[in-house]
């Protein structure tokens, strides 16, 4: 086993995605044309949370290995799928009002069985503002959380599967964004009165069945293995990694991950599109083509660990909004809006 890391990579530079997509736009200014909005996205997410409400309706009654292994193949891949649709909710990108898409996050919710949307649309907004900002990228470990699971495989096996424990205890550490506003608290309260919905008329295996299929979707199972996918350092120094395989169909194309925080206004149907037009620029890139062999090289090799991370201090002349999102809309025009003109 190689010597267990103490700190992360560190770098001075401005966040990668800047400079490509300011080249790329240079190039190819035809890419703005794939900016804008699906809003044929809801009916996607009306569908699978259908979909997770029929299937937990049918398991309730079941013995609880019964609904752990429909959660593990199918639940996962739904609710992921909601993750992914929620996470275009966040960048606005299904209805022109701010409001309705905040809504739509949280109906793609509902079927976790715990709150995350309103504040996954809060700090993940600040990643892509300040992505590796150990202070406001809420994406990165905690030294601790570092510290504590190591390099080996148990250890790594353990923080994927209570992923969603370990990313809910980082938020104290990232003290200039304001934590609380009116969305967390109906969010809360609308998970609460889906999860009284699901036990008084399905019964606790359905609880069983969303909260497991929660877990599963976002932890130690191969659609999982997409947190290890966008920014661990398997081939350093590239930050940013893109996955490119089967997987993507049930995905809604998250693995476009380079695409996506070059171009963060591209909806998800289209974000193969900018690969196509520019593929210069990613097919020289390192990338993933299987989750599943991501997830086994995760777990057994002991030079990746919560420490295989980008820091930096760099935050592009960007000014934090603690309590709005103006420095994400920055960032993205600083990138797409301004250099195009000048192209």
């Amino acid at each position: 086993m190689s010597q267990m890391p103490t700190d992360f990579q560190h770098s001075h530079d401005q966040e990668p995605h800047v400079a490509r997509t300011r080249e790329i736009i240079k190039k190819y200014p035809q890419i703005k044309d794939l900016m804008g909005r699906n809003v044929n996205t809801i009916y996607f997410i009306l569908g699978i949370v259908m979909l997770q409400m029929v299937v937990a309706y049918f398991v309730a009654p079941m013995s609880w290995w019964v609904i752990l292994i429909a959660a593990y193949a199918i639940g996962a891949f739904a609710n992921h799928a909601l993750f992914v649709l929620m996470h275009d909710c966040s960048h606005n990108m299904i209805f022109k009002n701010r409001t309705a898409n905040i809504i739509a996050g949280i109906l793609c919710d509902l079927p976790n069985g715990f709150p995350t949307s309103a504040g996954f649309r809060k700090y993940h907004l600040k990643h892509h503002a300040f992505q590796g900002d150990y202070t406001l990228d809420a994406d990165l470990p905690s030294h601790w959380e570092a510290k504590l699971i190591g390099n080996g495989f148990f250890g790594k096996a353990l923080w994927l599967l209570l992923f969603p424990v370990f990313q809910g205890l980082r938020p104290p550490r990232l003290k200039e964004i304001q934590f609380s506003n009116k969305w967390i608290w109906i969010n809360l309260a609308a998970l609460i009165a889906f999860d009284a919905f699901l036990i008084f008329f399905m019964g606790w295996g359905a609880i069983l069945y969303v909260f497991a299929s929660f877990f599963f979707s976002v932890g130690l199972h191969p659609i999982g293995a997409r947190w290890i996918q966008e920014h661990y350092l398997v081939a350093p120094p590239q930050e940013t990694y893109s996955y490119y395989g089967p997987l993507n169909l049930v995905a809604f194309n998250v693995g476009f991950h380079n695409e996506h925080h070059d171009f963060s206004y591209v909806p998800w149907n289209n974000l193969p599109k900018i690969k196509a037009i520019a593929p210069e620029y990613y097919e020289t890139l390192v990338y993933h083509t299987s989750w599943s062999k991501l997830l086994w090289r995760w777990l057994v090799d002991s030079d990746l660990s919560l420490y295989s991370r980008t820091l930096r201090n760099n935050r592009g002349g960007i000014k934090v909004t603690g309590s709005g999102e103006s420095d994400f809309f920055t960032g993205m025009e600083s990138k797409e809006t301004v250099v195009a003109a000048s192209a």
